[in-house]
């Protein structure tokens, strides 16, 4: 079931982002963080944007939220999309249902584009995103490195309103 988060989810999504910081690109986080860090983190996005998790047997298989693009006003109606599922709860349509929750609550709350941020190559993550309609606008080559190589990021976008 998709819910909106709560403080005591905390622990659960360390555990499901902290896998992919050690075993992954999909975040440049090159070392697992603390929970203080990280509830710290959820908790401000959660203060002021959509923020969901999937939640099945009292487990959490996966969570997505929206969040801050650049700090000047005049990017107040772009937001940036983050999802995360379990790695072994992968198949289950649980970033489909998110990215549903998510993308219905940012129309609602009126904000007028959406980016998805991806080190690519990234299959999976690139379907999610062209599933709803986003868009590749950008390939930044070598902006990142981690596990001694440079990774490229794909900026996918989505205009929610016109």
């Amino acid at each position: 079931m998709i819910r909106v988060f709560r403080e005591e989810d905390t622990q659960q999504l360390l555990e499901i982002y902290n896998y992919y910081v050690q075993n992954s690109v999909a975040t440049f986080d090159d070392k697992p963080l603390s929970y203080n860090v990280f509830f710290d983190k959820l908790k401000t996005i959660n203060l002021e944007y959509p923020f969901f998790v999937f939640e099945e047997s009292n487990t959490l298989l996966g969570f997505a939220y929206a969040s801050k693009f650049r700090p000047k006003p005049a990017y107040q109606n772009t937001v940036e999309s983050t999802v995360y599922i379990k790695h072994t709860a992968h198949g289950k349509n649980i970033g489909t249902q998110l990215y549903q929750a998510l993308l219905q609550a940012l129309k609602q709350n009126k904000y007028h584009t959406v980016l998805g941020v991806l080190t690519l190559p990234n299959e999976a993550s690139v379907k999610l995103h062209e599933k709803f309609g986003f868009k590749k606008v950008a390939h930044l080559k070598q902006v990142g490195f981690k596990f001694d190589q440079w990774q490229d990021v794909g900026m996918y976008q989505l205009i929610l309103s016109t």
